[in-house]
């Protein structure tokens, strides 16, 4: 089934007649090819759902998947260095004299260069699912950089891309420390049994929290200390369980077991129409989700 694990959120600004249609248009001029023999990595576009292996950009209700595939190679340097060594050995045997660093050092790309034939590579895809109708482009990544990868890549095929981070008129760990002490929280969401304390003054000081009810004296008390909760799982409308972390974005997003049972049950049998299905859906969720969870939040802080 079609669903992002993660997502950093994005405000996104369409260009005129952005379609499904310009989109593949664009990304069809830098596709995925695979590492050359003296390469160390390469990434392009791929289609995002194997059905449609021809689509570079799968779209459905207005949603548009898409995906980076990403190819490195894979050099161990503790392969980098046996090889090394073995030539130093060689040369100094050989020849009767020490080598030093400033030739190590190209002796040392000489052995990547010859050992990068033969080395293995591996393959890493990041997805992204735009929402020009909604205003939203969310990339399906852990970490920012990786998402940073893919909008780079996506504003050099494009030319251009207008997106920012959302913000939120009040900070998240101000929030969720707020829900954690008691506070009524907005309608449709509840606590987790997961959440991770810092304390903003002292470096390196952190308390997580799994598998305990989470409005108890003892988490009480560290944050009557001047801690803060920095993510927190919740579940919203009992339907999406997900944590949240205080730069906004979502992680080991999931849906509930009950709620994905009845989304399957009515999926269409054939492969590509549950696709198409599962895309909208999933487009869908988030379009419901995140006004929500922005509003929980305070709303959305617009930039200037």
């Amino acid at each position: 089934m079609l669903w992002f694990r993660n997502a950093i959120v994005y405000r996104f600004e369409p260009t005129p007649g952005f379609t499904p249609e310009h989109l593949s248009e664009a990304l069809s001029e830098h596709p995925f090819t695979p590492c050359g023999s003296q390469e160390l990595s390469r990434s392009g576009w791929s289609a995002p759902v194997s059905e449609a292996d021809e689509m570079l950009v799968f779209s459905s209700n207005g949603f548009m998947l898409i995906n980076l595939l990403q190819e490195e190679r894979i050099l161990p340097g503790s392969v980098v260095r046996e090889a090394l060594d073995e030539r130093v050995a060689l040369i100094e045997a050989e020849q009767s004299r020490k080598v030093y660093r400033k030739e190590k050092l190209q002796l040392k790309d000489e052995v990547i260069l010859d050992l990068l034939p033969r080395s293995f590579t591996r393959r890493r895809r990041t997805y992204a699912l735009l929402m020009p109708q909604q205003g939203w482009l969310l990339v399906d990544a852990s970490s920012h950089k990786r998402a940073e990868d893919l909008l780079n890549q996506l504003r050099q095929a494009l030319g251009s891309l207008k997106v920012q981070l959302v913000q939120t008129q009040v900070q998240a760990d101000k929030v969720m420390t707020a829900w954690v002490q008691g506070e009524t929280m907005p309608q449709g969401w509840a606590l987790e049994d997961e959440c991770e304390l810092r304390d903003p003054m002292t470096e390196g000081s952190k308390i997580s929290v799994k598998g305990q009810e989470l409005l108890c004296d003892e988490i009480a008390a560290h944050i009557s200390t001047g801690m803060l909760v920095k993510r927190l799982a919740l579940e919203w409308q009992q339907q999406i369980r997900l944590v949240l972390h205080e730069d906004l974005s979502l992680h080991r997003l999931r849906l509930c077991d009950e709620y994905r049972d009845q989304l399957e049950a009515d999926t269409p049998e054939e492969a590509l129409a549950a696709r198409d299905t599962e895309l909208a859906r999933m487009g869908l969720e988030y379009a419901r989700l995140l006004p929500e969870l922005i509003a929980a939040l305070g709303g959305e802080h617009v930039q200037r």
